[in-house]
């Protein structure tokens, strides 16, 4: 396929970038290298995809680039640029995740309509759910936020589903559930444990360590992305990881396969869900989704890149790509 890949240099985008070329596709990746967290990462995340053939770079605010120009010849968008993190999505900085999740997905989704696109993949968030009222969770339970990003997530889902039922746009919106593996962004909590493990400094825990997530490996996630978009199936799935753990568990675990993590606890955050967990049912049945990697196996080849990356004296743990 012709791909058009929109946040490439970010934690899921550039694996998926590379899964799309390792599968023969023609690759356009898209990234603003918003100052979220220190650019330097999202270009040590496409490393690997330098000077490789089918794969090109555009660099720039999806707002102001030629969206029909890109999408022009392309069999398929995926849709992973916008503004990430729970905790800061409070406050002022709302403005910034009502931008970069709600209005450039309108633009996105114009720019689909205007040139007749094939497949439209959007990465949605189990955040829409929030405090869920059934676990497994299946699509038909009513989303209930609890913070801020997961509105803005829900209200470019929700445009979404509106083009495609309005102007016939294929979309098909996936909800991630806890994605996890190596290149994760450094303020999110599998990344911050590993380093913990690998350098011996303390971990802020919020929260009691008895909340629990459906934790969903990065590789398990673009690979089912890439079916969802060879697919004829259009709606809301979600995608997760097959298993519910909790985050005593996930320490206790990287005790045995690195060093015992020193916890240092305190309250829960604000928008922070009790627990997620994700009926994969539809997405099994429309587009074979089984994911492949249990969390033993995707921690262990998260604490392989961290020791990679403080090898080569990156700091924070972010690997160069190709190491993971």
């Amino acid at each position: 396929m012709r791909a058009v890949v929109t946040g490439a240099a970010g934690f899921i985008g550039s694996h998926l970038c590379e899964h799309l070329v390792a599968c023969g596709d023609e690759v356009v990746g898209v990234d603003a290298m918003t100052d979220f967290y220190d650019p330097a990462r999202k270009r040590h995340n496409l490393a690997a995809l330098r000077g490789r053939d089918g794969f090109t770079l555009r660099t720039g605010n999806l707002l102001g680039l030629p969206l029909r120009q890109l999408f022009a010849g392309a069999d398929a968008v995926y849709h992973l640029a916008g503004q990430p993190g729970v905790r800061g999505s409070w406050g002022p900085e709302f403005a910034v995740y009502l931008e970069r999740n709600v209005l450039v997905t309108q633009r996105v989704l114009e720019a689909a309509r205007d040139t007749g696109l094939g497949r439209l993949v959007f990465a949605s968030s189990s955040s829409v759910y929030g405090d869920a009222e059934a676990y497994p969770t299946p699509e038909t339970v009513r989303p209930r936020p609890v913070s801020p990003y997961g509105v803005t997530k829900l209200a470019a889902e929700q445009l979404c589903e509106t083009y495609r039922t309005v102007f016939g746009v294929p979309t098909a919106s996936l909800r991630l559930f806890s994605v996890y593996g190596p290149r994760q962004r450094p303020d999110m909590a599998f990344a911050r444990l590993v380093t913990a493990a690998c350098t011996r400094r303390p971990f802020p825990l919020y929260g009691d360590g008895g909340q629990s997530r459906d934790f969903t490996y990065v590789g398990d996630v673009v690979a089912a992305m890439r079916a969802a978009a060879l697919s004829p199936w259009a709606g809301v799935a979600n995608l997760g990881g097959g298993s519910e753990v909790t985050m005593r568990q996930v320490i206790e675990l990287l005790g045995r396969l690195a060093a015992p993590v020193r916890v240092v606890p305190g309250p829960a955050r604000p928008g922070d869900a009790r627990r997620t967990a994700a009926d994969i049912a539809l997405a099994r049945d429309v587009f074979a989704y089984r994911p492949a990697t249990d969390i033993r196996t995707g921690l262990a080849a998260m604490l392989r890149a961290e020791a990679a990356a403080l090898a080569d004296g990156l700091p924070g743990g972010q690997p160069l790509a190709g190491r993971s």
